[in-house]
C-alpha cells in the first residue's frame, strides 16, 4: 500500500507551475520542486551528523524518476556507513579531474609550459616536438601512475635506433618530466630513476664542436674574415665574434638597442641567454674599440639600404636577423672545412676557439678562471665563483680581458 504514496512519472510530467514554489514527494527524501517558472528540480533531503542537508539531482527530466530514485539508493546507502554523500560526489569530482590531468599528454604540456621560462625558445621548441614526434605516440592517453618500465623501454628503444643521442636526452628530459609529475601528485614515484639508460641507448662517442687551435691557421681565419667579399651583414657578424664569443643564436638577433656606444657595453637580457636564472644579472659585454669600429660600420652600411634599425645584422630582405646557418656557409667558401688539417670551424667553434687560444696566450695568468669563463658566460653553481661575479672589480676585470684579446685579434691582420 506505502507504493501508492509514491510518485507516478505521468504527474511528474503534468505538474504545473504554480505563483509559489511547491514540491512533489516520493518518499525516503526525494522530493520534485516546482518553480513559479516551471523548472522542475529533483532534491534529496537527509540528515548528517544531527544536521538537515539538501542537495540536488538536476532536473526533470533530463533526470529521470527512476533515475532520481537511483540516486536516492545511492545517497542512502552511503549515509547507512555514516559517509556523507554530498562531500563522497566532490570527492569522486575531484578524482576524476585528477585523474583527466593526470593523463602523459596533459602533464607533458603542462610540464613543456613550466619548463619554458627556463629555457631558450629554441630549446622549448627542440623538446616541444621531439615529444609528440617519439613520445607521445606512445604514451598520449596514459595515465602517469600507469606507465610501466616496459612502456618507458619501448619509448627509448625506438628511438635509439634511428638517433641514439637523440635517445639519450629524451631519457633526461623524461627523468625531469616525472620529477614534476610527482611533485604535482600525478603519480608516487619517478619510475625513471629505476632504468638504467646505458641498457636501453647505445654508446656513441661525443664529437666536440671543430675549434681552431692552431696560432697560424687562427692568423689566416682572422685576415679570410676581414677580406671575406660576401654579404655585409655575414662578414661583419664573423668580424665581431672573433672579438666576442657571443653564441650564434645571440649574435645573429643582437639588437642596435642593446648597445650602448658611450658606455662601450652590450646588455642582453638574461632571458635571452642559454643560462636563464633569474637570479644572475644580464649579460654585460664590455666592447672593445675594434668591435664598436665594426658596429659603426655595420650601423652605416644598413642606413644605406632601409630605415629600419631593429636587428643589427640583416638577412637578404634587410630586415629580419640574419640565419645561423649564413656564417657556417661563408666559412666553407672561405676554405675553413678540412677538420684533418685543423683548418675547421662552425659558427659556435669560435667560443672554443677563443677560450684555448686565451689560455694558451695568457702564460702569466693575467687573467683569472672565472673572468674567462664569463667572457663565455659559464656560470658556476659554486656560490664563491656567483659571488665574485658580483664584486666591484668584475667588470673591470672583463674590460681588460676583452680589451687585450680584440688587441691580439686586430694584431693578426696583414
Amino acid at each position: 500500500m506505502a507504493n501508492d504514496k509514491l510518485l507516478k512519472d505521468i504527474q511528474c510530467k503534468q505538474a504545473k507551475p504554480k505563483e509559489k514554489e511547491y514540491f512533489l514527494n516520493d518518499g525516503l527524501g526525494l522530493r520534485l520542486q516546482i518553480k513559479p517558472n516551471g523548472n522542475k528540480i529533483w532534491q534529496f533531503r537527509y540528515t548528517y551528523n544531527g544536521q538537515r542537508k539538501t542537495t540536488t539531482f538536476q532536473s526533470y527530466p533530463k533526470i529521470s524518476l527512476e533515475n532520481a530514485r537511483i540516486k536516492k539508493s545511492e545517497f542512502l546507502d552511503l549515509l547507512a556507513v555514516q559517509i556523507n554523500p554530498i562531500e563522497h560526489k566532490h570527492q569522486e569530482k575531484e578524482i576524476l579531474q585528477l585523474e583527466a590531468k593526470s593523463i602523459f599528454s596533459n602533464v607533458l604540456y603542462e610540464w613543456l609550459d613550466a619548463e619554458k621560462a627556463n629555457a631558450s625558445l629554441s630549446q622549448y621548441e627542440w623538446k616541444k616536438d621531439r615529444f609528440e614526434k617519439n613520445v607521445l605516440p606512445f604514451l598520449k592517453d596514459k595515465k602517469m601512475s600507469d606507465i610501466n618500465i616496459k612502456d618507458i623501454r619501448e619509448v627509448i628503444r625506438a628511438k635509439n635506433e634511428t638517433s641514439p643521442e637523440t635517445a639519450a636526452r629524451i631519457f633526461t628530459y623524461m627523468k625531469r618530466l616525472f620529477s614534476y609529475a610527482v611533485l604535482a601528485e600525478y603519480c608516487e614515484r619517478n619510475i625513471m630513476l629505476e632504468i638504467d639508460r646505458s641498457h636501453l641507448i647505445t654508446k656513441t662517442i661525443v664529437k666536440h664542436m671543430p675549434k681552431i687551435t692552431n696560432q697560424e691557421i687562427f692568423k689566416e681565419l682572422v685576415n679570410s674574415i676581414y677580406n671575406y667579399h660576401g654579404s655585409f651583414s655575414v662578414k661583419n657578424a664573423l668580424k665581431v665574434v672573433l672579438h666576442i664569443p657571443l653564441r650564434p643564436e645571440n649574435l645573429c638577433k643582437m639588437k642596435w638597442d642593446e648597445i650602448d656606444f658611450d658606455k662601450k657595453l652590450l646588455t642582453i637580457s638574461r632571458e635571452q641567454m642559454k643560462v636563464k636564472n633569474p637570479n644572475i644579472e644580464d649579460f654585460k659585454m664590455p666592447l672593445s674599440d675594434e668591435v664598436l669600429s665594426i658596429l659603426r660600420d655595420q650601423k652605416e652600411e644598413l642606413i644605406l639600404h632601409t630605415n629600419e634599425l631593429n636587428y643589427v645584422f640583416v638577412g637578404t630582405d634587410n630586415k629580419n636577423h640574419i640565419n645561423k646557418e649564413s656564417p657556417n656557409k661563408a666559412l666553407q667558401i672561405m676554405d675553413f672545412n678540412d677538420e684533418r688539417q685543423g683548418r675547421k670551424i662552425r659558427f659556435h667553434g669560435f667560443r672554443g676557439t677563443t677560450r684555448s687560444m686565451i689560455d694558451t696566450l695568457d702564460k702569466k695568468g693575467q687573467f683569472s678562471f672565472e673572468v674567462k669563463e664569463r667572457f663565455l658566460d659559464h656560470h658556476e653553481k659554486n656560490k664563491v665563483v656567483r659571488a665574485y661575479s658580483h664584486g666591484a672589480n668584475y667588470q673591470e676585470h672583463l674590460t681588460e680581458l676583452t680589451n687585450w684579446w680584440s688587441n691580439y685579434v686586430k694584431s693578426l691582420i696583414d
